[in-house]
């Protein structure tokens, strides 16, 4: 089954990451999840594989412009909620390979992935 790479199809780290992928002949699946959405029982099984801390993207423009109700005291339902509103809170990109989750991109760490 190829890998599904996860993100938003502008970002740049995404697109370092698709770059890398293509360059490498790997065959992938691309979900952007700000157009297509992401379940929210996907986010779940991703923030308990890597905690949802992890998977929060607090240092992004749309997490900054959240009112601080919305962003104190946050915990895994919140969390969550908060992301499967708005993907673009979802740090990126997230690769999907069989039982490897990756969160974000490092040439290095796909390399040592997809045995390169």
């Amino acid at each position: 089954m190829a890998p599904t790479l996860y993100g938003i199809r502008n970002c740049d780290t995404v697109k370092k990451a698709r770059a890398w992928l293509e360059a490498q002949g790997i065959a992938y699946t691309f979900h952007d999840y700000k157009t297509q959405g992401i379940a929210p029982e996907v986010l779940a099984g991703w923030a308990q594989r890597v905690g949802w801390q992890r998977l929060l993207n607090r240092a992004g423009t749309t997490f900054r412009k959240l009112p601080p109700e919305r962003t104190a005291d946050l915990d895994t339902e919140r969390a969550l909620a908060l992301m499967a509103e708005q993907p673009s809170l979802i740090r990126r990109p997230v690769l999907v390979s069989g039982e490897v989750l990756e969160i974000g991109f490092d040439p290095a760490r796909y390399a040592a992935i997809f045995g390169r």
